[in-house]
């Protein structure tokens, strides 16, 4: 796995991390959040899944220079293929070339 763009050494300048960055961070949080069968995003089991952003966290979505992964909690009832089919459909419009990976943490 190639390591998170948000730990990368920060460009000089008064923001390490560009707009488009984090608008997609925030554009796939709210594109998966709204999935029918997605209960919620997940920071995982710490708590320490997400993209950091200056001033705030975008939970359960990494990105990486090659691959996107989304935690998410499902939705209890519906089949564990079906929540991931939907959490890729809503994530793979930002990925670009991006693998996605979806973590499905739990169930509620």
């Amino acid at each position: 796995m190639s390591p998170p763009l948000q730990d990368e050494p920060a460009p000089a300048g008064p923001s390490s991390v560009s707009p488009e960055f984090s608008e997609n961070a925030e554009r796939i949080a709210a594109a998966v959040g709204a999935a029918p069968s997605v209960a919620g995003l997940s920071g995982g089991r710490l708590g320490g899944v997400g993209t950091y952003l200056p001033g705030r966290r975008v939970t359960g979505v990494v990105i990486r220079a090659d691959e996107l992964e989304v935690h998410v909690i499902g939705r209890y009832g519906t089949p564990v293929t079906e929540i991931a089919s939907d959490v890729r459909r809503a994530a793979e419009p930002f990925a670009g070339d991006r693998t996605v990976h979806v973590i499905i943490e739990d169930l509620a």
